[in-house]
């Protein structure tokens, strides 16, 4: 499994809204992702992390082309995936699905568990008649972990966990090569987390599945990732290999995020200085010029207001987007 499945490049994604300002009705843009750039490994997992509103959903969105992207290229398997039509598209889409956050509201409570996951069999004509869909659903809810008597019941007879598990039932049917996991398992108990966790670990090491992996908990990401991209209003601030960017962070603003992560060694949590950061982050409607950061950065200076800084490899694949690194060519 060599090369990248999945390549972004500046990927931009604006939404036009209305400007409540303005009596004559006029609309401005949301730069909700504006100008990022990362590939995946094929089997391989990047975690993209940032607080809420940053951006990252947006990512995964636009990534499978849920949005159309206002710029960039995604270049899927070799083909630039981003400015072709619905029809065009589909074909793509069996190999491109998505894990949803909320088990709660991602489920059609008026299907059966049967029809969730059959659905995307018979839409992507992968199986020939009813007795082939309904063995192939059993043996997608038998792999999840849930029993066959179980396909015939409704969402909310299952516990957040189990419906979790459906979700990713649905999200295997079509055997794709590519999953967001969109938060998938921020609503659920801790224990129930690790389940979860294990079950998409097993599936990418059976079926060789590539995963973009978004999520705020940064102990997850950590376990789970083997590459890790952090973004702040819409921009990667940062991105290396697992360890390297937990050891040897370089953004500031990685650094208040990494320092808000519990310590489970109490004696070193003695000795750990969390990084407060002052205000809010800024409106995507009314970003602040030069770097993004710099209204709630301790290390700005003058040249931080005049120029975005670009993210450059600063060693070995550890990428970092800040004027106060010393870049060495």
């Amino acid at each position: 499994m060599n090369g990248e499945l999945l390549k972004i490049s500046d990927l931009k994604m604006y939404f036009r809204v209305r400007d409540v300002s303005s009596w004559l009705g006029a609309h401005r843009s949301l730069k909700a992702v504006d100008g990022v750039s990362f590939g995946i490994g094929r089997g391989r997992t990047f975690g993209l992390v940032g607080e809420s509103g940053c951006g990252k959903t947006t990512v995964g969105r636009t990534a499978l082309r849920l949005y159309r992207p206002t710029d960039g290229s995604i270049i899927f398997d070799g083909a630039d995936i981003a400015g072709l039509s619905d029809k065009e598209f589909f074909p793509y889409r069996r190999k491109m699905q998505m894990i949803f956050q909320d088990p709660f509201t991602s489920l059609d409570p008026r299907q059966t568990v049967g029809d969730i996951i059959g659905t995307p069999l018979t839409v992507h004509h992968l199986v020939s008649n009813r007795s082939e869909r309904a063995e192939r659903v059993k043996e997608l809810i038998n792999m999840v972990g849930l029993r066959s008597d179980h396909i015939g019941r409704y969402p909310h007879e299952f516990s957040g966990g189990q419906r979790q598990r459906i979700g990713i039932a649905r999200a295997l049917a079509t055997m794709p090569e590519f999953i967001v996991c969109d938060e998938p398992v921020s609503a659920l108990d801790v224990s129930i987390q690790a389940q979860i966790i294990n079950l998409l670990e097993e599936f990418q090491e059976k079926f060789g599945i590539t995963y973009l992996f978004i999520s705020h908990d940064l102990s997850v990401v950590r376990h789970i990732s083997h590459r890790v991209g952090v973004m702040y209003l819409g921009r990667l601030v940062e991105a290396g290999e697992v360890n390297e960017l937990y050891e040897n962070m370089l953004h500031p603003y990685t650094k208040s995020l990494m320092s808000a992560v519990p310590a489970a060694d109490p004696e070193a949590a003695k000795t750990r200085r969390r990084i407060i950061l002052e205000g809010d982050v800024p409106s995507p409607l009314d970003p602040p010029s030069g770097c993004p950061f710099r209204t709630r950065c301790r290390e700005a200076s003058a040249v931080c207001a005049e120029q975005t800084p670009p993210l450059v490899d600063v060693r070995s694949g550890h990428m970092a987007a800040c004027h106060k690194l010393s870049i060495k060519g």
